[in-house]
């Protein structure tokens, strides 16, 4: 029966976007059990690795700047048929690097699919709220942290039988036969809202008080992302390389993390209802912050001593931060597109480009850190970061 209301359409559109934000979590996760083992295949120092890992952050600023132009053009839908192609492609480069300039390469092209993926995602996400009228952000990052755990565990419980190069291969495979088969059944150009309305516009100055709140409210998605991409690159190398702990299981961290997370965005847009998304926010950030320290100062000298004891608190720990990190995504994009008189596309593209690049520059500047002192010290970094998201959760309207 063909579908002829845009809310019979929602509703399908509403399904495949769930299936599409599991896939990017996939994508973009896959490499992150990996990590110590691609690090090592590289030759790189943690300062080397943490230099290396700006790749990402410049390919995710300038293809999120141009994915929000892009769309706002041509829809979200046709921008993800390309986006959702180059995301893969470079996590596949990622497994296969010897070099340095290679792992540069492929974590740009990475960043730049992430971040076209993610803006023409979230596009979807905010006309299809509108059109069904209900809250849903929430449910759909929390789709994106069951593919990260996936992907995370995946890796983890194969990293002992399966080169790099092969999983990450294979999962890069998998990810664009699920992007093609899903890709289509989302919001054409003309319901995803992609334009705005008679009252918005493309083109928004870099500065000026028309945008001051959308600077804020990048630099409150800047201090989450820190937290949440020094998690997931730097957790299995605080297990290995702080506490000793070995290959596959050192991936625990992230794992405990994104299982948190999924929890946390299942529950976040009843949580958005009931708290309001400053007061979630807030509460989130200062319970994360506290919690995240409290089990990385007690797990590292422990460690020596009572490993597995050591094992258990340092993973309660990511399970604090993965909670408090989990509602804050949806919540600051949700703020980002509700701004007035800017094309939702264009505003939370401008979010994304302050926001995602914390993703990658905040796991930069811990390798910086770390290598004059130690992983579990450069973590106060993305600690902090979570405390002043909380801070910044007063300019959410």
């Amino acid at each position: 029966m063909k579908l002829s209301t845009p809310i019979e359409i929602a509703e399908i559109a509403k399904k495949a976007l769930w299936a599409n934000f599991a896939i990017m979590g996939v994508a973009s996760m896959g490499w992150v059990a990996r990590i110590p083992e691609i690090k090592d295949a590289n030759g790189l120092s943690n300062a080397q690795f943490g230099l290396v890992l700006l790749a990402s952050s410049l390919g995710s600023i300038v293809g999120a700047q141009l994915t929000g132009r892009l769309v706002h053009t041509f829809g979200s839908r046709k921008v993800l048929s390309v986006s959702s192609i180059l995301l893969p492609a470079g996590l596949c480069a990622i497994g296969f690097s010897t070099e340095p300039i290679v792992l540069a390469c492929a974590l740009f092209l990475m960043g730049f699919g992430y971040s076209g993926t993610d803006v023409s995602l979230n596009t979807q996400a905010v006309a299809i709220e509108k059109i069904l009228n209900a809250r849903s952000m929430s449910s759909f990052h929390a789709m994106w942290s069951v593919g990260a755990f996936i992907t995370t565990v995946l890796g983890g419980s194969i990293a002992r039988v399966v080169s790099p190069q092969i999983n990450l291969s294979a999962v890069a495979a998998l990810c664009v036969l699920a992007f093609t088969l899903c890709v289509y059944r989302l919001l054409p150009s003309d319901l995803d809202g992609h334009k705005g309305d008679d009252e918005t516009t493309a083109k928004i100055p870099l500065f000026g008080k028309s945008v001051t709140s959308l600077w804020f409210i990048g630099f409150g998605l800047l201090a989450a992302l820190i937290a949440e991409g020094s998690a997931s690159d730097w957790g299995a190398l605080l297990l290995r390389d702080d506490m000793g702990i070995g290959k596959g299981v050192n991936a625990s961290a992230y794992a405990s993390f994104a299982l948190a997370m999924i929890t946390a965005r299942f529950l976040g847009d009843r949580a958005l209802d009931y708290f309001g998304p400053a007061r979630l926010v807030r509460m989130c950030g200062y319970f994360g912050a506290g919690g995240w320290a409290a089990s990385i100062a007690t797990a590292v000298p422990l460690s020596d001593s009572h490993p597995l004891i050591a094992l258990i608190i340092i993973n309660i720990g990511f399970v604090i931060a993965g909670l408090a990190i989990g509602p804050m995504f949806p919540a600051f994009i949700l703020a980002a597109s509700a701004i007035p008189g800017i094309a939702p596309s264009v505003s939370s593209a401008r979010a994304f480009v302050i926001g995602l690049s914390g993703f990658f520059i905040g796991p930069s500047i811990i390798g910086f850190l770390a290598e004059g002192t130690s992983v579990s010290i450069a973590m106060a970094f993305p600690i902090l970061s979570l405390l002043v998201a909380g801070l910044l959760s007063r300019v959410i309207k």
